[in-house]
């Protein structure tokens, strides 16, 4: 039988969702935790892998199993097990062709950075500072032009093993809202598909060309050349949070979250 999972973790204190040699990874608890459920070594597959310091509100994984435990029970299961940084939010049955890598029709992150002189410690966990105050419509004006079909060549740090750099971003958009007196700031990326550290690239870009370090529509240059230096820089990974993973067909919900 094949099992899906909605999972959602903190990701300060993992190196990413893949086991690796040495460190904690998501991957690596939830297999833990699926050994001691099932009795039984249980490899679990990702939807994609989150870097080192990522979160996650909507991480997509499956596995097989032969168990008498309803699918929905699995959750309960999961998470008596389980460290606090990381939860199953939902555990259902599904088809055994459910493939949650491949068939991933869109994938949506955020990335998160308030506007201060200094480090404040209760925002720092989840989201970057920037030091200065971006502009707004700037930001949402070259967000704009990332939407679409484009070679995001630029747009990927070195060490990718992807085939092909063109993707299609859905859309890009840029929030402002002022939390306990500071300013925060949400770019949310919807797309087919990620090259390695694009949304932090993303991000940086937009963040970059609103502070004026970089010039406004300079992502055209970058999309034409391919040249890196065109884009502002990566942002770090604790702004960022994979909020969901969409299949063709519903999931977890009606909207297949």
């Amino acid at each position: 039988m094949r099992f899906a999972l909605k999972v959602s973790y903190d990701g300060t204190l993992f190196e990413g969702w893949q086991i690796q040699p040495n460190g904690r990874t998501v991957q690596g608890e939830l297999e833990k935790a699926a050994s001691n459920v099932f009795g039984v070594p249980v490899k679990i597959t990702g939807s994609g892998r989150t870097d080192a310091g990522v979160h996650a509100e909507g991480q997509v994984c499956m596995f097989d199993a032969q168990t008498t435990i309803p699918a929905a029970k699995l959750r309960e299961c999961f998470n008596r097990l389980l460290p606090a940084d990381v939860r199953v939010l939902k555990s259902v049955c599904a088809p055994q062709s459910f493939d949650c890598t491949r068939g991933a029709k869109r994938k949506t992150y955020r990335y998160t950075a308030y506007y201060a002189e200094s480090d404040l410690p209760l925002l720092s966990r989840y989201a970057a500072r920037i030091g200065q105050k971006p502009n707004l419509q700037k930001m949402r004006a070259e967000a704009e032009l990332i939407a679409g079909e484009h070679d995001f060549k630029a747009f990927c740090a070195s060490g990718s093993s992807a085939k092909t750099s063109v993707r299609t971003v859905y859309s890009a958009e840029v929030s402002e809202k002022k939390e306990n007196g500071y300013l925060l700031y949400t770019v949310t990326v919807c797309g087919n598909g990620f090259l390695y550290n694009m949304v932090r690239i993303i991000a940086g870009h937009l963040f970059a060309v609103g502070c004026g370090v970089k010039e406004e529509k300079s992502v055209l240059a970058a999309f034409e050349t391919g040249k890196r230096s065109l884009l502002g820089k990566t942002m770090p990974p604790q702004g960022l949070t994979l909020a969901g993973v969409e299949y063709g067909d519903p999931l977890f919900s009606a909207d297949g979250r």
